[in-house]
C-alpha cells in the first residue's frame, strides 16, 4: 500500500537547506526584495496587490528593511504607494527612522522626514531616532533630525538620557551644537 502523505519538514532533510514555513515567505515576500533593493520585484510585488504595510513575523515592513539597508528607490517606491513612515515593530517599537538614523542614511532620513515620519516617536527603550544617531556617531543625521524637529534635543529615554547623554565616550567631540540647539529650543519655550 502506497502512502501519499507528504511532510514539509521530514526528517531527511539536511540541516544546511532545512528552512522553515515563515523563512520560505520572507524569501519569496516583498521583505526580500526590498532588502536587496530590488525595484522591479518590490514593484510586482506592490502591482499584484501586496500591502507596502505588509508585516513579517517580527512586524518589520519592507520600509523597514530598505531604510536599514540604504535602499532609497526602493524607499520612494514603497512611500510613493503609501507605506506608513511610522510603523514600528511589534518588538522593540522600532520605525524605518529609527532604522535609517542608527545606520546614518542620510538621504533616506532626509525623505523619510519629508514624507512625515515623526522624529519623536520612542521605540520600547525611550529612544528616539535622534538617540539612535547620537550612538552611532552619524553627525549629519543628527543635525538634520535636530534642524527638522529642535525638540527631539529635550526627550528622554528609559534610562532619563537626552540624546546627547547616548553618546560613547569616543564620539562626544562633535556634539557641541547638540547641547546649543537644546538650549536654544529651551530659550524659545520661555519667550
Amino acid at each position: 500500500m502506497s502512502n501519499n502523505s507528504h511532510s514539509c519538514s521530514g526528517h531527511f532533510a539536511t540541516p544546511s537547506v532545512h528552512q522553515t514555513l515563515d523563512e520560505l515567505d520572507f524569501r519569496r515576500g516583498i521583505w526580500t526584495s526590498a532588502l536587496d533593493g530590488d525595484v522591479d520585484d518590490v514593484e510586482k510585488h506592490l502591482l499584484k496587490g501586496d500591502s507596502p504595510n505588509l508585516t513579517d513575523n517580527s512586524g518589520y515592513t519592507a520600509l523597514h528593511y530598505a531604510c536599514r539597508h540604504g535602499r532609497k528607490a526602493v524607499c520612494e517606491l514603497l512611500l510613493k504607494h503609501g507605506a506608513n513612515p511610522n510603523s514600528m515593530t511589534k518588538s522593540g517599537r522600532v520605525t524605518p527612522l529609527h532604522r535609517a538614523a542608527y545606520c546614518g542614511h542620510e538621504e533616506i532620513v532626509s525623505l523619510l522626514l519629508k514624507n512625515k515620519a515623526d522624529p519623536l516617536i520612542q521605540d520600547e527603550d525611550g529612544k528616539t531616532a535622534l538617540h539612535k544617531a547620537v550612538e552611532q556617531g552619524k553627525t549629519t543625521v543628527m543635525k538634520m533630525i535636530v534642524a527638522h524637529c529642535p525638540s527631539s534635543t529635550t526627550v528622554l529615554d528609559s534610562k532619563n538620557r537626552k540624546p546627547v547623554e547616548c553618546a560613547p565616550t569616543d564620539r562626544q567631540d562633535n556634539l557641541t551644537f547638540l547641547i546649543e540647539a537644546e538650549h536654544k529650543h529651551k530659550m524659545e519655550r520661555t519667550t
